[in-house]
């Protein structure tokens, strides 16, 4: 019990400060927020639950290995009664306005949906919007490609071009190549460039940065610039550095990252014996020259593993910055306002994922405003599961566990949900407009259900979000201890 007042505590306390206590505060708190889970609350939760009195299936992940829990196996288990699963939502929170969440609960099997209330009803799906986002970017890029970050110039030649490719977690000094943050370093690119020019008896070059590629706002208009002024966003640029990331709310970020990186490639030269002169920042838009040389070149983690990450800490600025690479791999525009959302639109569209009252102005959530059905979310789980969409589903399945990581480690660890935490994976949504849940879990009966819960009627202040997160929580874990396939329920 302690334990809860103390997350409850430190929650309204963090959505006191304003700007992004109208965003997602809770979800990007992995640090602030994590607490120590009770002894046994992920690995020894299949041993049943007081509440409900299902036993829960043996498929807890474990922080070592989470498994993937959308593969084969739950075909053979009983598939829920739309009846049952109605009765055991009903029953999940004795909170008046719980009455007023929307909730599609789908068969992860076939990809079908069970059962919903209020399943067309747009809200504001916060955070959850980076699902709609990650289909975008998984049904457009090879997630198994890289990002290169790489040194050009004409033969012979000692003005040097920086090529910005969209990685923005690079490291200032040598890359760790079993990181996703900072996997490429600029001390390795420095390293290759040096050497070339060291062999062609070049020791005194200029710099500039080739910013060209995937061009575009660099904070989208719709965003809150209170959310911007306290850190909860960085510049959506295509080249970064992964130590200056900032920790949202609390640390500062720096306004322009291009230079930093600039900065940073010029020192490490300079530390292996060549002078650099930066050029002035109005050259930085021209593409490179044609038929240059590639001095050197380094590579970021996957397209997959930097999504990943994108999505288990709820990152504002990576997924705008994905989703505009994908748009602009696909030859479509980057620049306009609401350029990403267009995109999104059209790869959900192309899917037919149904968009009937769908309100997007960003690819993140943050902007007031954005509307979602349930149903529309729940689309996207099902081309997941079905596989449809066959790179979607190894993200849906690395979404963040209950209870153990990601923006879901502080969650599903109190006595209403402990008993389940390790089973549901999901991508949470919060502001203090509106609170979400929607990934997938595993039923007493060995089921794969996917879940979208989306609940936008609390009060908007710290105590309203924390209702709306508990019974968001409540409805998954009941939907987990749910013995609703027709065997059990006609027993």
């Amino acid at each position: 019990m302690r334990r809860v007042m103390v997350a409850g505590a430190t929650a309204l306390a963090l959505l006191g400060v304003g700007g992004y206590a109208t965003a997602d505060v809770l979800d990007l708190a992995p640090g602030v927020l994590t607490l120590e889970p009770e002894p046994g609350a992920a690995a020894g939760a299949a041993s049943g639950a007081e509440d409900g009195g299902a036993e829960l299936p043996d498929l807890l992940p474990t922080p070592e290995s989470t498994g993937d829990l959308l593969g084969p196996g739950a075909a053979e288990a009983s598939r829920p009664r739309a009846r049952a699963v109605a009765a055991a939502v009903a029953a999940a929170t004795s909170d008046p306005e719980a009455a007023d969440i929307g909730v599609v609960v789908g068969d992860g099997e076939t990809g079908t949906e069970i059962w919903a209330r209020g399943g067309d009803t747009p809200r504001v799906p916060a955070s959850t919007v980076k699902l709609l986002s990650a289909l975008a970017v998984a049904d457009t890029l090879d997630l198994d490609d890289r990002m290169a970050t790489s040194v050009v110039a004409r033969r012979g030649s000692r003005d040097l071009v920086l090529l910005a490719r969209g990685d923005t977690l690079l490291s200032p000094r040598g890359g760790d190549p079993d990181a996703v943050i900072g996997h490429a370093g600029l001390g390795d690119l420095a390293e290759q460039v040096a050497d070339r020019l060291r062999a062609s008896g070049r020791t005194s070059v200029t710099l500039r940065l080739d910013l060209s590629w995937a061009p575009g706002p660099r904070y989208p208009s719709t965003w809150n610039a209170a959310d911007v002024g306290q850190f909860y966003a960085r510049p959506v640029l295509m080249t970064g550095l992964g130590t200056q990331l900032g920790d949202e709310g609390r640390t500062a970020v720096p306004a322009h990252p291009e230079q930093e990186v600039a900065s940073a490639f010029a020192a490490r030269l300079e530390e292996r014996g060549v002078r650099v002169r930066l050029q002035p920042e109005s050259t930085w838009s021209e593409p490179a020259p044609t038929r240059a040389r590639t001095l050197g070149a380094v590579e970021s983690a996957t397209y997959a593993e930097v999504l990943d990450h994108t999505l288990d800490v709820s990152d504002n600025t990576l997924i705008e910055n994905l989703v505009r690479q994908a748009a602009a791999t696909a030859g479509e525009p980057t620049a306009p306002e609401r350029a990403n959302a267009a995109f999104i639109r059209d790869r959900l569209e192309a899917h037919a994922v149904p968009t009937a009252g769908l309100v997007l102005t960003d690819a993140c959530g943050l902007s007031p405003g954005q509307r979602a059905a349930p149903r529309t979310l729940a689309a996207v789980l099902a081309l997941a599961v079905t596989d449809e969409v066959a790179p979607l589903r190894r993200l849906v399945a690395a979404l963040p566990v209950s209870g153990l990581d990601g923006t879901l480690a502080d969650r599903f660890t109190d006595e209403a949900t402990g008993d389940v935490a390790g089973v549901p994976r999901a991508k949470t949504g919060t502001l203090r407009t509106g609170s979400g849940l929607a990934g997938t879990t595993v039923d007493a009966d060995g089921r794969l259900l996917t879940f979208v819960v989306l609940a936008d009627g609390y009060p908007q202040d710290g105590p309203g979000i924390i209702r709306a997160r508990e019974a968001l929580d409540r409805i998954v874990a009941a939907l987990t201890r749910c013995g609703c396939g027709a065997a059990r329920s006609a027993a």
